[in-house]
């Protein structure tokens, strides 16, 4: 543990220093600084794996590393073969090579020159970022250039005083598990992890998370094969990678196949760096970056639109809730009217506020339709959605429930995300839940207030956590938090989601001797005859008042 907690702090030291760097070079609060600390971070860590994986592979072949890198008998090419889930570097790229030509006028210069030739080795074409239009995002850019030119080189040579292998280096940190790494990611973008342009929305907290993801792969038996899981609204990966790693490991590797769309750069950005930190490179070919709504990227037959969209085992998506989309909404309704995607409708334009737009009902509406007959889901959602009884949201409950496909509601305390005060709430869609009850979950009442920056934030303890998930697991009943009811039940009340609404009332009942009983009956009627004479009081002094009236 000791251990873990030093690998940490000096891999946050690292990501501090770099922030203060930027800031001294004029970067601090532009969009640059984002592009270069996550690359920066992204190059080093990246370098490390491979010196690491270089090492383990010398002591495999039984020669050194520097004779592998000559590659005179194709050592090389062999090693590549070896590790093909990570980034191929040429040995003039590393750390290593470049911090012996730190002192060249031109260093910053050949710094941006290695990270582009990085992104453009062949073996390296998986780790780019596809655009819906096809277009490809390479994994790096020259960062340098985001400085003035005459700070460039002193810049690029601070950035190397920071991340030299003296300094630190990961080695060991390859060794830990995905919450170290979830931890790592968080603290690497909590500084940008904020709404901005469009459907911007990057960071699920990683209770909620953990909540959906556990509940999910236990609603029915996790087979030894390889699952197709998917996000329409992906962010920075939170909810899709806690599901991949809940899944685990089968006999052939990891069980998920991800598969993500979201329609902002810099999100997609941050969900590589998160996919590639957890080791799930074989699924960045599957990242999109592009509109889910407008295009959804993902095909039966992969590119063949024609083939019509692809249907998943598993779907998580925290979207956007109250977003102005009024540039596509009209684009979405014409392309897709004839088709049973938006089977309740697009939500209308609103006349004076058109970020309010119930952007969140058509990625429900998608999310639906792309889910397996015996698909399951997860959907964060504002809590309003469980109670409407019009609309969009009521035809969206009235689907979900004739035809049998809710497995329950999770509704959680106030601002448990910290940069919205909009209450949520987690549906559970579980197609193959035919025969089977509804789990309606109120969590509203639990969590610890703290302070999140300028916000407030509402925590979950360990202990709190523990409580929903085996709550909903178990399918227990507990007083005033949790009630099992079934489809015909929810139809009874109008299609309401809301778990208090079937709660039991109980009315206490207090056992009295005859004497206890007569005493209170007299306190009754004591307190009752007061009362009425302050009535009777008070009547008189109000008919005495309008007496003295007069008109003048």
């Amino acid at each position: 543990m000791t251990e873990i907690f030093t690998l940490e702090s000096k891999i946050k030291q690292i990501i501090d220093e770099l922030k203060g760097l930027c800031q001294t070079n004029g970067l601090s609060n532009q969009a640059s600084e984002e592009v270069v600390i996550t690359s920066v971070f992204l190059y080093k860590f990246l370098n490390d794996k491979f010196m690491a994986n270089l090492k383990e592979f010398a002591e495999e072949i039984d020669i050194t590393p520097d004779e592998i890198l000559k590659n005179e008998n194709d050592e090389l090419s062999a090693f590549y073969d070896s590790y093909p889930q990570d980034v191929a570097f040429k040995y003039e790229d590393t750390i290593e090579s470049l911090i012996k030509q730190v002192s060249k006028d031109n260093f910053y210069s050949l710094f941006d020159d290695a990270l582009e030739r990085i992104s453009n080795y062949e073996e390296n074409t998986e780790f780019s970022i596809e655009t819906a239009d096809g277009e490809r995002k390479p994994l790096f850019t020259r960062i340098t250039e985001n400085v003035e030119s005459s700070k460039r080189n002193n810049f690029a040579k601070n950035i190397f005083g920071i991340i030299s292998q003296e300094k630190f280096d990961f080695g060991n940190a390859f060794k830990n598990n995905f919450d170290f790494y979830s931890t790592i990611f968080e603290y690497l973008i909590k500084d940008y992890n904020v709404a901005s342009g469009v459907y911007a929305e990057y960071f699920t907290p990683q209770a909620i998370s953990s909540i959906i993801s556990k509940i999910l792969v236990n609603m029915s038996p996790v087979e030894d094969k390889l699952y197709e899981i998917y996000d329409p609204s992906a962010g920075s990966g939170s909810l899709i990678l806690h599901l991949a790693n809940e899944l685990g490991q089968g006999s052939f590797g990891e069980k998920a196949q991800v598969y993500t769309q979201d329609i902002s750069g810099k999100s997609s950005r941050f969900l590589r760096i998160n996919m590639m930190l957890n080791g799930l490179t074989h699924s960045l070919d599957n990242i999109i970056e592009g509109d889910t709504l407008v295009t959804p990227a993902h095909y039966s037959v992969p590119h063949d639109p024609s083939s019509g969209v692809k249907k998943f085992d598993y779907i998580t998506a925290n979207p956007p809730f109250k977003t102005d989309f009024s540039s596509t909404r009209n684009l979405i309704e014409q392309k897709w009217s004839e088709t049973d995607r938006f089977f309740a409708g697009i939500p209308k334009i609103p006349n004076k506020k058109k970020d309010s737009m119930a952007i969140y009902l058509c990625f429900m509406q998608h999310i639906l339709y792309s889910l397996k007959d015996d698909g399951k889901a997860a959907i964060v959602v504002p809590t309003g959605f469980i109670t409407a009884q019009s609309g969009i949201e009521k035809k969206v409950r009235q689907k979900i429930i004739d035809n049998h496909w809710l497995k329950g509601v999770i509704s959680m305390p106030s601002n448990i995300f910290a940069n919205t005060g909009t209450n949520v709430s987690v549906i559970f869609i579980d197609k193959s839940n035919q025969d089977g009850k509804v789990m309606l979950v109120d969590a509203s009442k639990l969590g610890s207030k703290v302070k999140d920056g300028k916000n407030q934030k509402t925590v979950l303890s360990y202990e709190e956590i523990e409580k929903i998930e085996n709550t909903f697991i178990n399918q227990e009943v507990v007083d005033d938090f949790s009630v099992q009811v079934t489809y015909d039940e929810i139809q009874d009340k109008n299609y309401s989601l809301s778990a208090g609404q079937y709660f039991e009332v109980k009315i206490e009942f207090v056992e009295l001797t005859p004497e206890e009983f007569d005493d209170k009956m007299n306190s009754f009627k004591s307190n009752l005859e007061k009362l009425f004479s302050e009535g009777k009081s008070l009547e008189d002094e109000i008919k005495e008042r309008l007496e003295e009236l007069n008109y003048v």
